[in-house]
């Protein structure tokens, strides 16, 4: 492991005075979540709808913790809270559906993020593997569950990509608790 002191760094990329540096730093406890939450907030992130089928019915999430995980093989990764209703139907659906939104979406987003029954207020289709499919996204990628893990209170849940979809558009964006547009 390669470790750094401050005798080996250049100089002129270090502060001039090491004290003058005042980042009040934070330990995250149970008492502190919602200033943990708000730090986190403050890193933008896409918004997206996650659909399955639980052999009953549709079900579908609000979530921004999507993200990439590799190229070859092509895998995908999210996570949902232990506690959630939906948990246990997300996590032995076999196959998923994740919908990037596009800017106009706030509403679909608010939708899924409140609403046990928001198929019920949208436009959706059945497609492949018995998805439910949401029109109008930026991007979608319908996955098969490779893995998950254990994240804490969540469960980190990593999808092969079977198929994908890029349409043209701006993504919804979701940054300090509000929806938002990205300009670049």
């Amino acid at each position: 492991m390669h470790t750094t002191s401050q005798s080996n760094l250049n100089p002129a990329l270090m502060p001039n005075d090491f004290k003058t540096i005042k980042d009040n730093m934070t330990v995250p406890t149970v008492d502190n979540q919602k200033d943990f939450r708000s730090a986190l907030g403050q890193f933008g992130t896409g918004v997206t709808v996650i659909t399955a089928h639980d052999n009953h019915s549709p079900i579908g999430m609000t979530v921004n913790s999507f993200a990439s995980v590799s190229l070859d093989p092509a895998l995908v990764l999210w996570s949902i809270a232990n506690k959630s209703e939906r948990r246990d139907a997300f996590y032995n659906a076999g196959f998923f559906a994740v919908h990037v939104l596009a800017e106009n979406q706030a509403d679909l987003a608010l939708n899924f993020a409140k609403n046990p029954t928001a198929f019920e207020e949208c436009e959706w289709h059945f497609g492949r593997h018995h998805l439910p499919i949401l029109p109008g996204v930026v991007a979608r990628f319908e996955c098969s569950i490779q893995t998950t893990y254990d994240g804490g209170d969540h469960t980190i849940i990593i999808g092969k990509v079977e198929q994908f979809t890029h349409n043209e558009g701006k993504p919804l964006m979701f940054v300090g608790g509000h929806f938002g547009k990205f300009s670049p």
